[in-house]
């Protein structure tokens, strides 16, 4: 098996999915304010701006920058730790736990669909092989 030759195809389909929309979609899904705005879903207003930053492997500039934004936009709301007053706690708004909702839904939709694409067998074995990636540390692979 020429395994350098698949990998030239690999970085080829690669970076030929890099610049279609829908791959980026699925990808800006786990980044950047969806990514905050799922955290603080999942952990249901109990989150601290660090919790946010270590979860995302993020600067606390990055994370507050995106937390400023959230406000802005009317999806979280702040409030002081009356337990330990020098903590900021975040919670969603009722807007911000509809469009996490909706951002849900339509990431749902858009595997649901890639995965009927494919269909059932090839669907299944992508999921298998994702599994078995998932299960590895990128540097097991250097």
């Amino acid at each position: 098996m020429d395994y350098e030759s698949l990998a030239h195809d690999f970085m080829e389909v690669m970076h030929h999915m890099h610049g279609r929309n829908p791959q980026k979609r699925v990808n800006d899904s786990l980044h950047g304010e969806n990514f905050v705005l799922s955290y603080i879903s999942s952990h249901e207003g109990n989150v601290i701006p660090s919790d946010i930053s270590n979860a995302m492997g993020a600067t606390s500039a990055r994370i507050a920058a995106a937390l400023n934004s959230l406000e802005k936009k009317g999806l979280i709301s702040r409030r002081i730790d009356v337990e330990d007053r020098r903590r900021i706690l975040i919670d969603l708004t009722d807007a911000g736990r509809e469009h996490v909702h909706e951002q849900n839904q339509k990431m749902m939709n858009f595997v649901t669909n890639m995965l009927k694409y494919l269909g059932e067998d090839d669907a299944k074995e992508y999921i298998r092989i994702m599994k078995k990636l998932a299960n590895r540390n990128p540097e097991d692979f250097i």
